[in-house]
């Protein structure tokens, strides 16, 4: 089988292509490659590797910047869809966000819930979900971070290390989720040919502050920090940004887990495999 990954380069991106069974062909392609914005680059690339299976992880993630750049995010994430969709007659595996949700469910959204995106990040990637076929798979997925990546992780060590103390968001509840978990729920749910949507996170629940707390925690443990320093709890209203995030983004990942047969890993133990990755990096 091969198969076409966009996005590699990318923290997901690089997980995907590094996880891929010994059986599939893997070609990585980046916005050096081919400019996804192209609907006739898409048609060339698709045409040029002839794949069976599309696995899309390109995507503009920048949430607050893409409020002053809606075009630009329209683009990659959803106009980007509908050129693989017309190129490929084959499968195609699309990878989205807890942000087509709106924050305001009482437990973890499922597959089938309502959208109600918040942020023009949010709806151009609702949009790009519209443009699948039923014969293709949508996995949704949520704060997603690895090592060497550009995420909440690295970030917080970047900080910790530089500053005195830090102020970090504490009513935003979600879950980490590291991206070589995700990419082996996607093989998973390649091999069993499933189609329609479906969620993954890792197991727990988190704010961003308890996340950072947990972040210093471990890093410290593992020598990645060299002392602590004291991490205060903020509300959203307190860190204005120009993005409306959703208050509680939590997945519903049961489906998946089922299907799979493969159980939860908490948030904290694939936390402490991403620093002992991102140690090894030096």
């Amino acid at each position: 089988m091969k198969v076409l990954v966009t996005g590699a380069a990318g923290q997901l991106g690089r997980a995907v292509i590094d996880l891929a069974p010994h059986a599939a062909q893997v070609v990585g392609v980046d916005k050096q490659d081919c400019d996804l914005s192209d609907a006739n680059a898409v048609r060339a690339m698709v045409a040029d590797h002839a794949p069976d299976l599309i696995i899309n992880c390109a995507a503009y993630t920048a949430v607050d910047q893409a409020e002053s750049e809606p075009e630009m995010a329209q683009a990659i994430n959803a106009d980007a869809v509908a050129a693989l969709v017309a190129a490929h007659a084959g499968r195609i595996v699309h990878v989205s966000t807890d942000f087509v949700f709106d924050g305001a469910s009482s437990r973890p959204y499922r597959p089938e819930d309502s959208r109600n995106p918040l942020s023009a990040y949010g709806r151009t990637k609702a949009t790009g979900e519209d443009h699948l076929r039923e014969s293709d798979l949508l996995i949704r997925t949520a704060w997603l971070y690895a090592a060497g990546g550009q995420n909440f992780v690295r970030t917080m060590l970047r900080l910790m290390a530089e500053q005195d103390e830090l102020r970090v968001v504490a009513d935003q509840i979600g879950c980490p989720t590291w991206a070589p978990g995700l990419a082996k729920t996607i093989w998973g749910l390649v091999a069993t040919e499933a189609k329609g949507t479906y969620h993954h996170s890792d197991a727990g629940v988190a704010s961003w502050y308890d996340f950072a707390v947990a972040i210093q925690e471990e890093a410290r443990a593992m020598g990645l920090l060299q002392s602590s320093i004291p991490i205060t709890p903020i509300a959203s209203a307190d860190y204005p940004t120009p993005a409306k995030r959703p208050a509680i983004s939590l997945l519903d990942s049961s489906k998946t887990r089922q299907l799979l047969e493969d159980g939860y890993t908490h948030w904290r133990i694939n936390l402490w495999h991403m620093l002992r990755a991102e140690k090894h990096l030096g």
